[in-house]
């Protein structure tokens, strides 16, 4: 059973830091597709959008980096995640993204 638990250590950690990447490439595709559909409406806004759709795919790619080598290090050294903050920038993503969701939602049904 120690063999399967150190050959483990870590790919969690590395499975979430992929899903957190793949977030951030979600949201800047997103805001990509967003401002190309808004712009003709919107204007020079879909393009504000745009900035801030892209630096927050920067701030969860950068994020995740720190948490995943931070989650790596822990693991590996002392066998748990002790080290690691918890919550506070996945709280903050996940808040933003809900906002964006529902301004989403408003444009779609108000656009009609």
């Amino acid at each position: 059973m120690t063999t399967e638990r150190a050959y483990d250590v870590g790919l969690q950690a590395e499975r979430t830091a992929l899903a957190w990447r793949r977030t951030a490439l979600a949201v800047g595709l997103g805001a990509i597709v967003g401002a190309r559909l808004t712009a003709p409406g919107a204007g020079a806004g879909a393009f504000v959008a745009l900035g801030g759709g892209a630096v927050l795919a920067a701030v969860v790619w950068v994020l995740s980096v720190g948490r995943y080598r931070a989650a790596h290090r822990s693991l590996h050294e002392r066998g748990d995640l002790s080290d690691v903050r918890l919550g506070t920038a996945s709280a903050a993503v996940a808040a933003v993204a809900t906002v964006t969701g529902v301004l989403a939602a408003v444009f779609v049904i108000v656009d009609r």
